[in-house]
């Protein structure tokens, strides 16, 4: 039976013992497991098809949460990882090899970016970055390189990158597609439907939802499985027990957040397209967006970042966050709370001065993550601070 996206979410990948009766997974914080396990029975840990021996290899609660988000994100399989980070390094590192050639979007998160232009070079891995504009334009010639690396919806300017044209040129190159798709989350959008032979998440935001873990994600097709845990084993990026348990529990309640975070979003941003004190404002789900047409077709819903500039720079902007009341002055995104930020002082800090200028970042950029809290609360709060 075809189940919809709330019934996996909760029921799907959990781990239950019928001589327990268990209705929801327990945390296993063990290091290690018997071996060998002389059960006939005994569980096998799906990332080698055998029992389960170490915790860094595998544990029945990481799998749990595994086999849940690739239930989400219709992917054949997945793995977890202790950071969005990990995530991102662990399966590059698995695609890519000295000699290799990366095309990536240059609008990214700071220490992706950073991955890609400072450190992947030194291993002898090449990088080249064009604009997002450039690779939806269809023009960017893929014949040199061995892997395509995207944002779905980028960080954090919010343009959105056209994967229904990516994943068919990539498929046209036969070189793998990598996507973040972090800031849409499975419920806007399922990159592998595009053709997207990995998708990663930072599942400290949407995923977990409540701003408490660190953990990351990435799905892809079995025959990817060997390679990207074998990058996961060696770096040492698996995650613990207790951050799983809290992503599969907050990665239940995914749908019902994120449909909330998208009419908020939403509602934000026209309220904020409409204030005279706002010089621009970065939503792909407002008509006027550049990239409207693009995430009509290639999202389910816009989410909640909305970025924004005022007229008065800079300095309007921390004025502003002194008299917000529920918007919170502080990084990261995707929880149930709002969040206020300026980027060119947390998640792009990294970037010289320079390079935050060629992404479209201004010193003054706003980006917000839009909570779940009451829309006319959360408006009512950003006009007094405006005010």
């Amino acid at each position: 039976m075809e189940t919809g996206f709330n019934t996996r979410a909760v029921q799907a990948g959990e781990f239950r013992d019928a001589t327990v009766g268990n209705v929801t997974t327990p945390i296993f914080e063990t290091s290690t497991f018997y071996n060998p396990n002389p059960n006939p029975s005994a569980y096998t840990d799906h990332t080698r098809g055998k029992p389960f021996m170490y915790t860094r290899w595998g544990n029945p609660t990481l799998e749990a949460l595994e086999r849940k988000y690739a239930s989400l994100d219709l992917v054949e399989e997945s793995l977890s990882f202790s950071t969005g980070m990990g995530a991102i390094t662990s399966t590059v590192l698995s695609v890519l090899r000295k000699g290799d050639k990366l095309v990536s979007v240059k609008e990214l998160y700071g220490e992706t970016f950073i991955f890609f232009s400072r450190f992947l070079p030194s291993i002898g891995i090449g990088v080249d970055f064009v604009k997002l504009d450039q690779l939806n334009s269809g023009e960017v010639k893929l014949d040199n390189y061995a892997a395509i690396y995207t944002e779905s919806v980028v960080n954090p300017t919010l343009g959105v990158c056209d994967l229904e044209l990516l994943g068919k040129m990539s498929r046209e190159a036969e070189i793998p597609l990598i996507v973040d798709a972090t800031f849409a989350s499975p419920y806007n959008q399922n990159p592998s439907r595009f053709g997207a032979s990995f998708t990663l998440h930072s599942g400290t935001k949407y995923i977990g939802g409540h701003s408490d873990i660190l953990l990351g994600l990435a799905g892809f097709d079995k025959k990817e499985m060997e390679s990207v845990w074998a990058k996961r084993k060696m770096l040492g990026t698996s995650p613990d027990p207790i951050q799983a348990y809290l992503g599969l529990r907050g990665i239940k309640t995914l749908g019902l957040r994120m449909k909330a975070h998208n009419e908020n979003g939403l509602e934000v941003a026209k309220f904020l397209a409409e204030n005279k004190r706002v010089s621009k404002v970065l939503y792909p789900g407002l008509e006027v967006s550049e990239y409207n047409g693009i995430a009509k077709r290639n999202l389910r819903g816009f989410g909640g970042m909305v970025s924004f500039e005022l007229s008065g720079g800079l300095k309007s902007a921390k004025e502003m966050a002194k008299k917000l009341k529920i918007f919170s002055y502080a990084p990261s995104l995707g929880g149930v709370e709002s969040l206020f930020t300026l980027p060119a002082e947390t998640s792009h800090l990294s970037l010289s001065q320079e390079e935050r200028k060629e992404a479209g970042i201004s010193e003054g950029l706003v980006r917000m993550s839009v909570g779940v809290e009451d829309k006319e609360d959360l408006i009512e709060d950003l006009k007094i601070a405006l005010e």
